[in-house]
This record gives structure tokens, C-alpha cells and sequence, in this order.
């Protein structure tokens, strides 16, 4: 096989891929290039990808002058990309260079990059590892929670404050503008208009779950058409329309405060929410799943929690790695 058609193994492209990320950063010092030579010098699928990388960047370059041609004022913001500007270095990186970075590794190595939470928070606006939660407070005064593993972009403008939701989950709070500009989060399945209020929003895949703890929110589905959810609602939808409304689940916000809170979840479902806060992989046998689990549990230290559920339920941790735990029911 030529060098050309090796596949590019995932761990690697996403190495790649950070590297490539880090070495834009401001930050970027001698000593991050040194860390980064001895990183190609280690393999040669190292310098495989790296080559891979180097391979479209030319190209990729000129696409973004391109793009930027008939934009007032496009000189003075290349050169600020050029020169060190994050924000709009990182929106180049995602609108004309993120998607050919990932399809230049090639295969699955590219939908592992895509689905890679620390990835997609180097590339976004605002963004969360594994185990991560962030508070911020935007210039309108929106005040932003994001999950572990979330991602959002900023596109605040004259006419509208829009947010892009890359990925994960959101709490906000929303409120009036003083320049009168709407709020919008836009999603994959739709947009989404609060009313002054207090929301969460979360994807699965297609599809998107809103609850709304103050205030209302407008549904928007692509394809479908708009509800709204009051006070005390939560609903999914997906592009083309909404799900019925059902009583919303305030215990499923308490990440904001670094909790989970359970009250009769199952075991499953509770190992899948502890999951999202922790790198590896937490299962249970079909026997221990049905086994509920009540209690507020602090998410700092999720491996503590872990050690704490043989203790409260009739189950033994097996730990086959050191990333992957599964739960079973004691004999």
C-alpha cells in the first residue's frame, strides 16, 4: 500500500489535529514547536498526517482570502487572523479549514475527530472538555452554563444575538436586549427563541431536548412548525417538529452546580449521566441495570462516586482497564 492510502489510526489524527490547533494559538512558544518536532520525529504515521495536513493547507488558505474577497473591511480582519486574532482565527479554522483537516486524515480517523469533545472545544467559541463545566456571563448579559463536553459559537451581531450549538448542554439565562436584538440558539434540528427566561437545552444526535425553568420558549423545528414551551415544560424535537410537552425534570440541571441528583433513576441511565463527566467507559450487566439509584452525588471526583455505589447498592465494580468499569450484582 502507498504511503498516500495508509490510514491515518485515530489517536493520531487527533493528536495531529491538536497540534495543528496549538501551534495557531497565541500561546505558542518555542517550546511547544520542540515538543511538537519531537512529536513527528517519535513515528512515522506521525509524519504521515502531519504531511497530510500540510498537504491541503496551502489551499485551504487561499479558500479563506476567497471567502473574505467581497467583505467590507476583509483586508484589515485577514490580517488580523494572520497576526494572532483567536476568535477570528478559530472561525477560519472551523468554516474553511476544519472540515478538509479532518477529511485529509481520512475514513474513521475523521469521524473520531468530529466526535472528539476536547477537539471540538479547542475549535469552538465557548467550549468544555470531559469533566468540564464553565459559567460565563456574555456581553448582553446572558448569563452561559455549559456541560462537560459541550460546545457553542458566538455570532452576535446589529440585528440578533445568535448562538450556534456545536454540541453538549446548555443552562441559560436570557433576558432583553438594550439594543432590542432578538436571542436565538440555533441548533441542527431548529432554532430556538426564548422569552425571557431561564432554559436548558441538550442534543442527542437528531434530535434536541428543551425544558424551561422560567419564562417560555419558542420552538422553531427546520421542517416543522413553531410551538412554544412555558414554565415547567420540557419537550424534544427534531427538524421536523416537536414532541408533546411533558413536566420538566429540574434535577437534570443540577450539573450547574456540579451535582448529579438522582431520584429512582435507573442504574443504566445513571451510569450513562456519570459517563458524560468521565473519560472511559461505565456499563452494567442487563441483571444490575434496573437496580435505581437516589441521592445527590458531587461530580468533582466521579471515580470517588464510582468506589461509593458498591456500597449502597448490591453490586461489584469489575474493572477491566482502568477506563472501563462495568457493575454487576454480587452472588
Amino acid at each position: 500500500m502507498e504511503a498516500a492510502e495508509l490510514p491515518i489510526p485515530p489517536a493520531v489524527a487527533r493528536r495531529a489535529v491538536a497540534w495543528w490547533v496549538d501551534l495557531q494559538a497565541d500561546a505558542a512558544d518555542e517550546a511547544l514547536r520542540q515538543r511538537w518536532q519531537r512529536w513527528l520525529a517519535r513515528d512515522d504515521l506521525h509524519r504521515l498526517a502531519w504531511a497530510r495536513l500540510e498537504a491541503v493547507g496551502a489551499r485551504l488558505n487561499q479558500r479563506v482570502h476567497a471567502d473574505l474577497a467581497d467583505v467590507p473591511g476583509a483586508a484589515a480582519l485577514v490580517q488580523g487572523t494572520l497576526a494572532g486574532a483567536a476568535v477570528a482565527r478559530r472561525r477560519a479554522i472551523r468554516g474553511s479549514l476544519g472540515g478538509a483537516l479532518l477529511a485529509a486524515l481520512g475514513g474513521g480517523a475523521a469521524w473520531a475527530l468530529h466526535d472528539d469533545p476536547a477537539l471540538q472545544a479547542r475549535l469552538a467559541d465557548l467550549g468544555t472538555g470531559v469533566g468540564e463545566r464553565r459559567h460565563t456571563v456574555l456581553a448582553d448579559g446572558t448569563r452561559l452554563a455549559l456541560n462537560s463536553g459541550s460546545a457553542v459559537d458566538l455570532r452576535f451581531g446589529a440585528t440578533e444575538r445568535r448562538l450556534l450549538l456545536r454540541r453538549g448542554e446548555l443552562l441559560l439565562d436570557t433576558g432583553p436586549d438594550a439594543a432590542g436584538r432578538p436571542f436565538v440558539l440555533q441548533t441542527a434540528a431548529g432554532e430556538l427563541r426564548p422569552r425571557g427566561t431561564r432554559w436548558r437545552v441538550r442534543e442527542h444526535g437528531a434530535q434536541v431536548a428543551v425544558a424551561v425553568h422560567a419564562g417560555a420558549v419558542d420552538v422553531h423545528p427546520a421542517a416543522g412548525a413553531v410551538q412554544r414551551l412555558q414554565v415547567g415544560q420540557q419537550a424534544r424535537f427534531d427538524a421536523r417538529g416537536m414532541q408533546p410537552a411533558q413536566p420538566a425534570d429540574l434535577d437534570a440541571a443540577a450539573w450547574a452546580d456540579d451535582m448529579l441528583v438522582a431520584s429512582g433513576l435507573r442504574l443504566d441511565a445513571f451510569l450513562a449521566e456519570l459517563g458524560r463527566h468521565r473519560r472511559g467507559r461505565l456499563d452494567c450487566t442487563p441483571q444490575a441495570a434496573a437496580l435505581r439509584v437516589s441521592g445527590s452525588y458531587p461530580l468533582a471526583d466521579p471515580d470517588r462516586l464510582l468506589a461509593m455505589l458498591p456500597v449502597v447498592l448490591p453490586v461489584r465494580a469489575v474493572w477491566r482497564t482502568r477506563w472501563w468499569l462495568t457493575l454487576e450484582m454480587k452472588t
